[in-house]
């Protein structure tokens, strides 16, 4: 009886032990969370004072206590009450340093105008204390747009590390909650560490993907809660009821527990939204963008003068390419491969040859592993030469001739070989929805990392995405982010 009595007393304490653990995990990921949101607010005090300062010192015609003190302390309360208002210092679940620039200049422009305007109406020397505040406004713009990308690097760096990562429950153990967990897990920097599945009636023909362990039903939410310290929940589809999942979530908001939604038809849900109500019922309308609407006919018309542009610009650089290309394979010094692009045209894709005339720059289509994107010809065929061409890239750069001539467009989904489109059009879910626009030099989907043999599912939902959402800022966003990845990615955009 004493052993029994002691071996219980032995459980319970593991148990005491256990549950003590999990919730100073918890506690540590949202003190984490606590931690960045006042770092930011830290940071750009900081940066925003030395902002201040600098266009102090550099003004020497402002020497009123209010132009050197209370007109800069009424920018700064006014770009931090707005970058507040823009959720910069929120929880994030993605930490995007071009998102956070565009809000920066519009928060400080902004806080410029106002300050400016007030001025303007109520100090004297409407010259002088204009060109001090936007003179002030440069200096924090360039100030905060560095601190922000300091601080968004260094949150990045913690969570890959796996500092401070929210245990978070995937409620539904389908396609697409097992697609959530995979690439929550493949994300670190995302600030979320899955632990489970909710699901009282799992998928059992996704059993052999399972990643993490389906742990109970909706009536073991407390307990899973409990032991393992929940911080965040995120609703996938589930065969359960709608009213066991708003209990489940109505408890998650009782205990303090973040919770995100996956909507039904979310391939139809882009950022452009509206949100009427009839009653308490919500009518969501989505506005996608209209590939044969003015936006793209107005982007094809830039890519084309952007073409001609670089190809001026980078002459010198097509030139030695060219020259080296000749001398290491001698003729032809252009690589000319059959690819589909917009409304499943054929062209002839242009790049830099960096394969003997005997070798072939394409696979066997029956060594490509299910959902697996072809990729790039690697190995002892590939000349020095075109090795270091393929590595920086500057293969590709005979592809601007393709954007002169119409056939591409500088960022868009990328071309694929006729065959392959034959062979992936019945097997991937909206696969020939990326030929409702021009092919891109790159792309979504290669900036996120889907580059060479890669998951095809993934880089059709990415390209479709980007054709759903498609406006100038995020053609920019993709170019910034396609120069960043240079230096790290080999073949960026194959």
């Amino acid at each position: 009886m004493n052993v029994d009595t002691t071996v219980l007393a032995g459980a319970r304490q593991l148990e005491r032990a256990d549950a003590a653990r999990t919730t100073r995990l918890l506690e540590l990921a949202l003190r984490g969370d606590r931690f960045w949101s006042r770092t930011r607010l830290g940071v750009d005090l900081a940066l925003l004072a030395f902002a201040a300062a600098a266009a102090d010192l550099s003004e020497t015609a402002v020497t009123s206590f209010a132009g050197r003190v209370l007109w800069p302390a009424l920018f700064v309360a006014i770009a931090v009450f707005l970058s507040y208002l823009r959720k910069c210092y929120a929880r994030r679940v993605e930490l995007d340093t071009f998102e956070d620039l565009r809000v920066t200049g519009s928060v400080v422009a902004a806080a410029t105008s106002v300050v400016v305007t007030l001025r303007v109406l109520f100090d004297s020397g409407a010259a002088t204390t204009a060109s001090h505040s936007v003179r002030l406004g440069v200096f924090a713009a360039v100030a905060v747009a560095c601190g922000r990308v300091g601080v968004n690097l260094s949150q990045s760096l913690a969570r890959r590390r796996g500092k401070a990562l929210v245990p978070t429950l995937i409620i539904g153990a389908g396609h697409i909650g097992r697609t959530t967990a995979k690439r929550l897990l493949k994300h670190p920097e995302l600030g979320l560490r899955p632990i489970g599945y909710l699901d009282k009636e799992p998928r059992e023909d996704l059993t052999g993907q399972a990643q993490l362990p389906v742990l109970g039903a909706s009536w073991d939410f407390d307990r899973i809660a409990d032991e393992h310290g929940i911080g965040q929940v995120i609703v996938t589809f589930s065969t359960a009821p709608s009213e066991v999942l708003l209990r489940v979530v109505n408890r998650c908001e009782q205990r303090g527990i973040a919770v995100a939604l996956v909507p039904r038809l979310f391939e139809k849900v882009t950022e452009r939204l509206s949100i009427e109500h009839l009653g308490g019922v919500p009518l969501i309308t989505s506005r996608p963008s209209n590939p044969r609407g003015w936006q793209f006919a107005v982007k094809y018309a830039l890519d084309r003068v952007f073409a001609l542009f670089f190809v001026f610009l980078l002459s010198p650089v097509l030139v030695g390419c060219a020259l080296a290309t000749w001398i290491s394979l001698g003729r032809p010094i252009l690589f000319r491969q059959r690819r589909l692009g917009r409304d499943g045209r054929e062209f002839e894709m242009l790049k830099f040859r960096s394969l003997p005339l005997n070798g072939s720059d394409s696979e066997a289509l029956l060594d490509l592993p299910d959902d697996t994107a072809p990729g790039g010809v690697q190995g002892d065929r590939v000349t020095g030469v075109g090795a270091f061409l393929r590595n920086t890239s500057l293969d590709e750069l005979p592809q601007l001739l393709n954007v002169l001539k119409g056939e591409m467009s500088i960022v868009g989904p990328r071309p694929e070989r006729p065959e392959f489109v034959e062979l992936f059009e019945p097997r991937v879910h909206r696969y020939l929805d990326r030929h409702r626009v021009k092919a891109g030099i790159t792309g979504w989907a290669q900036v996120n990392g889907l580059r060479g043999q890669t998951s095809l599912s993934d880089r059709v939902e990415w390209d479709n995405y980007y054709i759903e959402n498609a406006s100038l800022w995020l053609d920019l966003k993709i170019v910034g982010r396609t120069i960043l990845a240079l230096p790290r990615h080999s073949g960026t955009c194959r």
